[in-house]
């Protein structure tokens, strides 16, 4: 299997031919960094310092793409061009690479190399001087400095900067998507809050319509088609309005407020009266102290809905809604003769029982909806919606009842 060797980036390149040109024009005025009767020039000569200088050149190369390996060989390489004249282009690249080896490097190397240059260069001032007693024998450790720890603590200090504007970019980014996920959420829940408005708001007129249009078009009877085309258009105008009223509120931009004029539990009589109009047999027995207003309104939207599948759905008989606040809560029931039709009086999607459970689970109650026995003993059945709604607003105890 054949070896591949990492392609050396762009700047990487023209650095190595910058410091091999420049290298080859000291070389060719004769500007070297020791004299040649210097004791430690053991290879005498012009031309032993060009392979030195040519290794480093090589070593830029891979300054980027296998920095340990550059500083690896860029050393060895410096190390014989301690035995030549000695060439300045020879070091300026090797202080690049040992800038590289911490920049590029793993971080592990790129915490151990400025410690390593550190102690070379206490070292490097300190033994020479040691021995000679002399303030030039300062000047190694001055020159070992500048060559290696000055450019490994650069090269550390850049990556430190790099890292944590790349930590900073990734906390922009990662805020950036919580607050897509938090709008895409956001907007979410409103087009399900809209949407359960939409639906409690005029499905019960457009079920009355479509129920009474039937009767008038079945029945052949003058007073009781006139007795149907009064319902129709008192639900039509009703269910228009409230549709006026949800429109304005859309447009208005006021969608983090409920619609004007929420309905209470106080209305609960007036909508049981329309149920009544509407030809349902309904009673209401309602016992409850105060209510915050969130409670209030997902309480008449469950009777709201719970009537409007009776009048589409149940059997002849009589629908019973019952409330009672108590222990910090507010159970609801309304029961209705459940069987015995064989089709829904009025087309139905099933979205009633979904948003009754969702209006629920937003306020951390619980909610039931399904076929019971009739608690008489009979064989007839009943269609029971349930739910116990949290109150936490019990500030005052004023009972409020209501009983039809």
């Amino acid at each position: 299997m054949a070896l591949r060797l990492p392609r050396p980036h762009r700047f990487d390149v023209w650095a190595a031919l910058a410091g091999l040109l420049g290298g080859l024009l000291l070389w060719g005025i004769g500007l070297g960094t020791r004299p040649a009767d210097e004791p430690i020039v053991l290879l005498d000569g012009r031309w032993p310092l060009l392979l030195p200088l040519a290794v480093t050149a090589g070593c830029e190369l891979l300054r980027r793409a296998a920095p340990r390996t550059a500083l690896l060989v860029g050393t060895l390489a410096l190390t014989a061009d301690t035995l030549t004249q000695g060439s300045l282009a020879t070091v300026v690249m090797y202080t690049d690479l040992m800038y590289a080896a911490v920049l590029y490097g793993p971080p592990a190397s790129a915490r151990r190399i400025p410690w390593i240059t550190g102690l070379l260069t206490i070292a490097a001032t300190l033994v020479p001087y040691a021995v000679w007693r002399v303030p030039e024998a300062l000047l190694i450790g001055v020159a070992v400095g500048i060559v290696s720890f000055a450019p490994a603590s650069t090269g550390l200090i850049v990556r430190n900067h790099r890292e944590a504007a790349d930590a900073a970019l990734l906390r922009a980014e990662q805020t950036a998507l919580l607050a897509e996920m938090d709008r895409t959420q956001a907007v979410t829940a409103e087009r399900a809050r809209m949407a359960r408005e939409l639906h409690d708001m005029v499905a019960n007129h457009l079920s009355a319509i479509a129920i009474h249009s039937t009767a008038a078009l079945s029945l052949d009877d003058e007073d009781t088609s006139r007795q149907a085309l009064t319902v129709i258009r008192e639900n039509s105008v009703q269910g228009l309005s409230e549709m006026r009223r949800l429109i304005g509120i859309l447009r208005d931009g006021a969608d983090d407020r409920e619609p004007a004029a929420t309905p209470t539990l106080g209305g609960l009589g007036a909508l049981v009266e329309g149920a009544r109009a509407n030809g349902l047999d309904v009673a209401l027995d309602a016992t409850y102290g105060s209510v915050p207003a969130p409670v209030e309104l997902a309480a008449y939207r469950i009777v709201q809905e719970a009537l409007t599948n009776a009048l589409k759905h149940a059997a002849p008989g009589r629908v019973t809604v019952w409330l009672r606040g108590r222990d910090g809560t507010l159970d609801l029931r309304v029961t209705s003769p459940h069987g015995g039709r064989d089709a829904p009086r009025a087309p139905g999607s099933g979205a009633g029982l979904v948003g009754m459970r969702e209006r629920v689970a937003l306020l951390h109650g619980t909610f039931e909806a399904g076929p019971e026995n009739a608690p008489d003993g009979t064989d007839g059945k009943l269609w029971v919606v349930r739910a116990k709604l949290p109150v936490t607003d019990t500030d005052t105890d004023t009972a409020r009842g209501d009983s039809r």
